[in-house]
């Protein structure tokens, strides 16, 4: 395995989360050889949103890999769907950020999740061109490294307690249509000490690193979710949905340091949407 070496961690989860750290290491190998790639070729899926050739080519690869690895169990991936049934599901997001991908910009990652039992046990988010890996098993920490090769350091979520003091971190305006508009982010914006659109995994992750106090996803699909939420609660922050559901099965997400997160639904004020 070439990149970081997973921390101890919590009895039957220590494989899984080998497995999914080399299965970050292939799809690096992929990503990091079809970035600004000229020749990249790029459709436009029914929904408007790009696949390119490297989204299909890494979940192929993880996908041949856990057929072997652990045969047993289910897959479900953005390009391929759902295989299998039982109570261990692998969730694959190939590379989230593909609009970022194809534009050359370098804030992109592969997201790989175990659940099991319907709870995600094991994260990994692998984002090559920003040289930045996150991990974490249930019950044993998170953690970072620079890629590649880069030592394991442990995250932990910020202190920051009052949202005049928060930063929050977003997606596009446009992605808030079905709660009622931008209004509701910027209203929570305004409550709040700076505002950023880092968008996607990055600023889930940056929640995680004490970095950023708040995190927003208004539209996501679950493989757009597993892999940060077990790693933002192994930080010590909260993962829910803008419902403040917890699961990542909502279709939303919103990631706080815990303080903050009764305050930040609060404020966006969609109890009644």
């Amino acid at each position: 395995m070439s990149g970081p070496s997973p921390s101890p961690g919590k009895r039957g989860f220590e494989s899984d989360l080998e497995l999914a750290l080399r299965l970050a290491d292939s799809a690096d190998v992929i990503t990091r050889g079809s970035f600004r790639s000229v020749t990249l070729a790029v459709e436009t899926k029914a929904d408007r949103t790009p696949v390119s050739e490297a989204d299909r080519a890494v979940e192929a690869r993880l996908r041949s890999v856990l057929a072997v690895e652990r045969p047993g169990d289910c897959i479900v991936g953005e390009e391929y769907g759902d295989t299998g049934s039982g109570p261990r599901r692998w969730i694959v997001d190939p590379i989230d950020g593909t609009k970022n991908f194809v534009r050359n910009i370098p804030a992109w990652a592969t997201l790989i999740a175990l659940e099991v039992q319907g709870a995600v046990d094991v994260g990994v988010v692998s984002a090559p061109a920003l040289g930045r890996r996150w991990w974490a098993s249930r019950g044993a920490g998170a953690f970072v490294a620079d890629l590649p090769g880069g030592a394991a350091r442990r995250i932990s979520v910020s202190a920051v307690s009052r949202l005049a003091d928060a930063h929050v971190s977003g997606s596009a305006l446009s992605s808030w249509q079905d709660w009622g508009g931008p209004e509701c982010y910027v209203r929570l914006a305004r409550n709040c000490y700076a505002d950023r659109s880092f968008g996607d995994f990055w600023s889930h992750m940056l929640v995680a690193e004490g970095a950023v106090d708040i995190g927003i996803d208004p539209v996501a699909s679950v493989w757009d979710l597993a892999a940060l939420e077990v790693i933002v609660e192994e930080a010590g922050g909260t993962f829910t949905d803008l419902r403040g559901r917890r699961g990542v099965s909502g279709g939303s997400a919103i990631s706080t340091n815990g303080r903050l997160h009764k305050d930040a639904l609060g404020a966006l004020a969609l109890g009644a949407l």
